[in-house]
């Protein structure tokens, strides 16, 4: 393989976040991601240009949106000679393709290429039980209409209940909420600090577009101009009342829905180039992409279902001679607030970074104020493929506006996976 060259990060779009039934409910994946890749192509100037590549995403998808890549990118103004993939790595999704397409970039397979996801939790796709699927499919090979009907002697209208996605991990038949539950219990993560961390993140949020700084990254669609979830009103008082989202029962539950992120609808993308090509084109790139690395932990057998990233960091941070302190911005996925919360006190423990990071010394401790300065998922939801391109469009911007620095991106996963990378100016 040839060597590698710089990987520039040159810009990124998306639509603004919607809670699931809302301003995007009969749209769908294609839809939300052509107008995403629309509005990209649009900002940069694309129309007509053929990329290298176009890597697109969706976690939950109909089999009718076939590949999302390639059929987006033919809608989005980009020359149809410009190929496209679609991949998927739950909520890692979008900074996965990001990072498939800045490795064909890096070792020049390509000149540029768009990585991004879409994902929906209103148009989800409904399908009926095996018995009736069975039943169909023997009437679709019958070759008489008494074939046909034959396939459905002795039907029972219980066959007719339809089955919708699964939110349980298969392995543990739990859900995400309750996995992180079992983090917040094993870690000591109160209820009080959850609600705080979700305050301040609203707050950022709404105080970065009143400032002005998603004016570029956030392309009005379906009459929204900003993510719906976003409270810029709401106060530790308003979050007292809620009652816990998952253990109900115990007494000890501190998951609330103002504290995890609520079901969401959206898009979002970034163009990617070598240096040449950004010359070439006339864009400045915003920063760049160092590297990136993916971990798993043992959540089967104990270990914590969204505590893969202190995993992936601590190797990504050893390959690149770094500390944990190196970094002037970090942009941590806020898929709930105590999966930060754990997170943090990790790479802060002696006893976790020696026996289960291998490391001599704890990670550290990071300053809160520079943990996701602009808001982050807790305020403008979580379309699980749509998060990373999110993420990393916001990390390259504030790093421009800084006039340079380091950012690390962290994003935890279903499947007990964690994404990580390096943005740099």
């Amino acid at each position: 393989m040839p060597s590698t060259r710089p990987v520039a990060i040159i810009g990124g779009v998306r639509i603004p976040f919607c809670r699931q039934n809302t301003a995007y409910s009969d749209v769908g994946n294609l839809g939300m991601s052509v107008r995403t890749l629309g509005a990209l192509v649009e900002r940069f100037g694309l129309h007509g240009q053929q990329l290298g590549e176009v890597a697109m995403g969706a976690v939950i998808k109909h089999s009718s949106d076939w590949n999302l890549g390639r059929e987006a990118a033919l809608s989005s103004g980009l020359s149809p000679l410009t190929p496209g993939i679609t991949m998927q790595r739950a909520c890692g999704t979008s900074l996965d393709t990001i990072i498939t397409v800045a490795n064909k970039i890096a070792v020049g397979q390509i000149e540029s290429g768009i990585g991004g996801g879409s994902d929906t939790t209103s148009d989800v796709p409904i399908v009926y039980g095996k018995k009736l699927r069975a039943r169909l499919l023997a009437a679709n090979r019958g070759k008489t209409f008494k074939d046909k009907l034959a396939a459905f002697a002795g039907f029972r209208p219980s066959e007719l209940k339809p089955e919708f996605p699964g939110v349980a991990e298969p392995r543990t038949g739990k859900s995400m909420g309750d996995h992180c539950e079992d983090m917040a219990k094993q870690w000591n993560i109160s209820r009080d600090s959850q609600d705080e961390w979700a305050v301040s993140s609203h707050r950022k949020l709404a105080a970065a577009y009143e400032r002005g700084f998603f004016s570029d990254l956030v392309a009005p669609f379906r009459g929204v101009e900003r993510d719906n979830i976003l409270r810029p009103d709401t106060s530790l008082e308003k979050l007292a009342t809620l009652k816990p989202a998952f253990d109900k029962t115990s007494g000890r539950g501190t998951l609330t829905a103002a504290n995890s992120t609520p079901l969401t609808d959206g898009a979002s993308a970034v163009l990617l180039a070598s240096e040449g090509w950004a010359r070439a084109h006339g864009h400045e790139p915003l920063a760049y992409l160092r590297d990136a690395h993916v971990a798993a932990v043992d959540f089967v057998h104990g270990e914590g279902l969204l505590m893969a990233p202190t995993v992936a960091v601590a190797e990504m941070l050893k390959r690149n001679n770094l500390t944990l302190q190196d970094f002037d911005i970090y942009e941590i996925h806020e898929a709930f607030a105590a999966q930060v919360l754990c997170t943090l006190r990790a790479w802060e423990s002696e006893d976790y970074c020696r026996t289960r990071l291998g490391l001599d010394a704890p990670l550290g401790r990071i300053d809160p104020e520079k943990i996701n300065p602009v808001g982050s998922s807790l305020a403008t939801g979580h379309p699980f493929a749509a998060t990373g391109a999110r993420v990393i469009a916001t990390a390259a911007k504030q790093l421009a506006e800084r006039g340079g620095g380091r950012a690390l991106v962290s994003i935890c996963t279903a499947g007990g996976m964690g994404v990580v990378a390096i943005v740099e100016r």
